[in-house]
């Protein structure tokens, strides 16, 4: 099993786009955030212990996205949808990674 990408990487790529994703479903669309989008669900499929201790819905939803799922696409087309998960994804590992968690690599 892989130890990459971890939380750290997670965390420096949410990172690169803005401190903190807490309200991130409130922002318009932007094309920053749509790629952002592919670039998570790209690492989530990544086979890695981290990725593997993350909630299964998240991981499935990047597979089902990157597979071309209709359904999965048609929900991810709403920008506030893709904005959730990304708030979701940010919350879970920004507090596994600095208060703790089940995870340990």
């Amino acid at each position: 099993m892989q130890s990459k990408p971890d939380g750290d990487d997670y965390l420096t790529l949410f990172g690169r786009y803005r401190a903190d994703f807490g309200d991130v479903y409130m922002e318009p669309e932007d094309e920053r955030f749509r790629l952002l989008f592919d670039q998570i669900c790209r690492i989530l499929t990544q086979p890695s212990s981290f990725n593997l201790s993350l909630p299964e819905q998240f991981r499935r939803t990047a597979f089902r996205y990157l597979e071309g799922d209709e359904a999965v696409l048609a929900h991810m087309l709403n920008p506030e949808n893709r904005h959730f998960m990304l708030s979701d994804l940010f919350d879970y590992v920004h507090l596994v990674q600095t208060m703790g968690g089940s995870w340990r690599g």
